[in-house]
């Protein structure tokens, strides 16, 4: 096991991982810019390091300064959360070099699933449905207008590096496209450094369901069930929820062994997601993979009562999962929901201040995983997230329930915040969320709806 692990990382998850390595026995450093050095995370480790000021290029994304930290502090090993540098493939490749273990997929790994055009192609080749499209990037736009030609409209173009919903842009008629494939190039080469793009179908009203998997070093792989993360704004999700409701279980168990078959044929290593669309003929299509842990992977430990970042960090250090079908069978309701520093009456815009009142809800089966406290200052540098709120019952109506009640209880005011709670709550009361009956077009129809 290790000595003492770097978290690069910040906020919440930083927070989850320090708290894991106390309870493994495991030293941890947390790394901090200057707007994060009163953070909870760094005040929880044992061991902390300033690598940067707030902006995240020259802090969070910065390699060298989080190798020098690591350096300074004896780490072993590095968890590098989701976000920021957790999917960049150089990261493994230099911690390696430096003989400090990424806790993570290898870098061949990362390299060949981050890329979702190659990736696409490997799910391909071991029989995975794909969604009408290209399996290699967009030479340019002359290609992509024939390519619109032969799978037809509406279609999305996507980033072909990295993740977190960014680097999408629909093209719905042809003359949406010039448009759309110029914006999605300069997205990816903005967020991700690397401007490819290719095109898929574009599925409208379709629920978009994820599966969890656990694989060790030893081909050992395990699904922990699946997660609905149908509700979500500009590929942004917002609730997610296991089982994933309203769906037969044939199909669910058609699409769990999927994420299996593919986890093999591209002999992942750590927690990973695959990622589906099911569109309204019950017609499932592999999406892409999340090569990391997920902001939404409470559901899943509490439906399994498996804890998934003490999993990784075991995985990492050499150690078989040892994990049985009667481990990891999922149990009752979970319904897990964002609440983001953002206005819905604005269009979500980000709404950061300085927190006066926070205070979680408690009870039964709730928990809330957050870094926030009253008087802390929410930046507008980092991404909006400020608690997760996770509620577990015997029944989805139950689950729902309880998750209304929780939202309510929450106390959060400061000068200038705003948050999701309040669309949160009109979303869980509407009769197609509460009927399983929503599809991904759910949230921006319920925002049109209120205006």
């Amino acid at each position: 096991m290790f000595h003492k692990v770097l978290v690069a990382n910040r906020g919440e998850i930083a927070l989850r991982v320090v708290r894991a390595c106390r309870e493994l026995g495991i030293r941890s450093v947390a790394v901090y810019s200057s707007a994060d050095e009163d953070s909870l995370a760094v005040a929880g480790a044992d061991e902390a390091v300033r690598i940067g000021p707030e902006h995240p290029r020259r802090s969070y994304l910065s390699i060298p300064a989080i190798m020098e930290a690591a350096a300074l502090s004896g780490a072993d090993a590095v968890h590098p959360g989701y976000g920021f540098l957790s999917e960049e493939p150089d990261f493994p490749e230099v911690c390696e070099k430096a003989g400090i273990t990424f806790i993570g997929p290898p870098h061949d790994v990362l390299a060949r699933l981050g890329d979702k055009s190659r990736a696409r192609e490997l799910m391909a080749d071991c029989g995975l449905p794909l969604l009408p499209g290209t399996l290699h990037p967009l030479r340019d736009l002359g290609e992509a207008q024939r390519t619109a030609d032969r799978i037809g409209y509406p279609l999305i173009i996507k980033a072909a590096m990295g993740g977190g919903g960014r680097g999408m842009r629909i093209a719905r008629c042809p003359a949406d496209l010039p448009g759309a494939f110029r914006q999605a190039c300069a997205d990816a080469h903005s967020f991700f450094g690397d401007g490819r793009v290719y095109a898929e179908r574009l599925v409208q009203d379709a629920r978009h369901v994820e599966v969890q998997v656990l694989c060790d070093a030893y081909g050992e792989v395990v699904c922990l069930g699946e997660r609905d993360c149908t509700v979500q704004r500009r590929n942004q999700k917002l609730i997610e929820e296991t089982p994933a409701p309203g769906l037969p279980h044939e199909l669910v168990e058609e699409i769990r062994r999927a994420a299996v078959t593919g986890a093999r044929a591209a002999r992942y290593v750590g927690a990973g997601t695959f990622e589906f669309l099911v569109d309204r003929d019950r017609r499932f299509y592999f999406m892409e993979v999340n090569n990391r842990i997920q902001v939404e992977h409470p559901v899943t430990e509490v439906a399994t009562r498996i804890d998934m970042v003490h999993e990784q960090i075991r995985v990492a250090a050499g150690e078989r999962l040892g994990l049985g079908p009667a481990d990891v069978a999922p149990h009752g309701a979970v319904i897990e929901c964002r609440v983001n520093a953002e206005d819905p009456d604005r269009g979500f815009v980000p709404a950061p201040g300085r927190l006066t009142e926070f205070l979680p809800p408690g009870g039964p089966f709730v928990r809330v995983d957050t870094h926030c406290f009253p008087g802390m200052r929410i930046s507008g540098a980092y991404d909006s997230l400020l608690a997760k709120v996770i509620v577990w019952a015997p029944t989805r109506p139950e689950a729902i329930a309880r998750m209304r009640r929780a939202l309510a209880e929450f106390r959060i005011d400061g000068a200038g915040v705003r948050t999701t709670v309040p669309f949160l709550l009109r979303a869980l009361d509407h009769p197609r969320f509460r009927d399983a009956a929503h599809t991904t077009d759910f949230a921006a129809g319920l925002l049109d709806a209120d205006r």
